[in-house]
Order: C-alpha cells, then structure tokens, then sequence
C-alpha cells in the first residue's frame, strides 16, 4: 500500500486492493477485493464499497446528509460490485428515513455526480456528467440520466429508462420510456435499449401498445390503466407498468402536448 495514503487501522480492506497516494480511508469503512481507490478520494465512515469498483479521484462517498433533519445517526453509502465512479462524484449516506444510500452493481456515475441522501439506485445504472440526485430518489435497473439534469426529491426513475441531458426531472418516470423536452415528457419507447438487452421485437411492440393507451388514446391515466387491465393479457411488464403508476406519489410525466408527435423518437 502507498505510504502516503491515510487508511484507518478499523478500516476492512479486501485482497488486492490498491489504494492510491493521498486518498483518506476513514475508520468505518468497508471496501471489497480488487478494488481501485484514486489519488485524493475519501472514503468516509460507513461506506460500504463493493468489490473490482473503480473510484476516482476526488470523489468523496459516504459524506454526511446534507440534511437538516439529520442528527448524526449511524447510516451507510453501499455501492455494488463493479461499479465505476469517475472525478469529483459525491454520495451521501442515508438518513433515518431509509438508514442507507445504496447504488447498484455495473453502474457507472461520471464526473461531478452528486447522489443525495437515502437514494437507492439499481444495477446497471448510467448518470452522465453533473447529474444530480436530491434526497430519496429511486432508480432502476438499466436507467440512464443525461448530463446536467436535476432529479427532485423522492421521484421515481423505472428500469430502462432514458433521460435526455439537461432535464428537469420533477414527477415519476415509468419503466421503458424515453423523456425529453422542457417540461419533461413522454419520448417514445426506450426501443434502442430494449433490443441491447435483448428484447424480443413483439415485446418490445406489446409495451409500446400500453404506453399508447397511456399518453396517445386521449385517456385519463386511471382509465387507461382500466383499459390495459381489461384489454390485454397479463405479462410482467403490464403488472410493473400499471403498479409503478398507480403508486406514484407525486404523478408521472406528461405525454407531448403535440399529439401528432412520434411515439417512439429516437
């Protein structure tokens, strides 16, 4: 290990992980196997770092909430396996809200992404330069944020979702879709994606024809929600769409205002 580092002697180091000069490796810290800490990273206490991530330098994980409720409980920032987390990201640990700050495994964060307190992110995660997440944002699997946009708090984010760079990121996002424009909206069927992860075209038809009812039909949400139920058939994406909609706090997305637009642009 370089000996200009400042590594913690409670700290849990795994095999093979290499530590690079002036980084600071606090007491209550977890980091697994293989490893890679950049010069002048900090890794603060109750960071959970799993194994072969790469954590560049400058980037701070597990710093404190930058929230006035927080009172100093004993929470965590836990990262996945094979997760990259280029210059200058910051991630806060959790509050008693949720007790942890957690991204996934095969993420990729770049530089200068901030991820607020009690956020809980999925695998395969990409969030491009500046992103930032406000406190308790959820996102899942295979969602992409473009860079510079700003996620409020406690919005939703579903799997395989696309957002255009410079977005404002105010209300739920549903599984599958592509959102862009100002105000945020509806932008077609993530199609490129799907079939990158190897979709079958059918599918990726049958969850364009739900989104249609959705944002294209001239329906209420609950109505076309009533519709896709009472239409077709029961498939996993049908239940995580209307799910994820019906449990939305904070409302999703609008569609386009220009109905003559696209349904899937590209």
């Amino acid at each position: 290990m370089n000996q200009l580092v400042n590594v913690h002697s409670n700290a849990r180091i795994g095999k093979n992980v290499i530590i690079e000069s002036f980084a600071t490796i606090q007491a209550d810290v977890e980091i697994g196997d293989g490893t890679w800490i950049g010069p002048g990273a900090v890794i603060m206490d109750g960071s959970r770092i799993g194994k072969n991530c790469k954590i560049f330098p400058g980037a701070i994980i597990g710093g404190i909430p930058q929230d006035l409720k927080f009172q100093g409980e004993i929470t965590t920032a836990e990262i996945g396996d094979n997760t990259t987390i280029r210059e200058c990201v910051t991630v806060n640990r959790g509050t008693k809200a949720r007790m942890k700050t957690v991204i996934g495994s095969n993420c990729l964060l770049m530089a200068y992404v901030h991820i607020g307190h009690d956020c809980q992110l999925g695998n395969y995660c990409i969030l491009d330069n500046s992103v930032g997440l406000a406190g308790g944002v959820e996102g899942g699997d295979w969602a992409e944020a473009g860079a510079m946009s700003g996620v409020h708090q406690f919005v939703r984010i579903g799997k395989h979702v696309m957002i255009s760079g410079m977005s404002k990121v105010a209300k739920d996002v549903p599984h599958y879709v592509k959102a862009g424009r100002d105000p945020l909206s509806y932008a077609g069927i993530n199609s490129i994606g799907l079939k990158r992860r190897n979709y079958p075209s059918e599918k990726i038809e049958e969850i364009k024809e739900y989104y249609r009812y959705i944002y294209l039909k001239g329906y209420n949400r609950s109505a076309a929600l009533e519709v896709i139920e009472k239409e077709f058939s029961e498939t996993p994406e049908r239940n995580e769409i209307v799910q994820f909609i019906r449990s939305s706090k904070r409302g999703i997305i609008k569609g386009y205002s220009d109905q003559n637009q696209n349904d899937d642009l590209d």
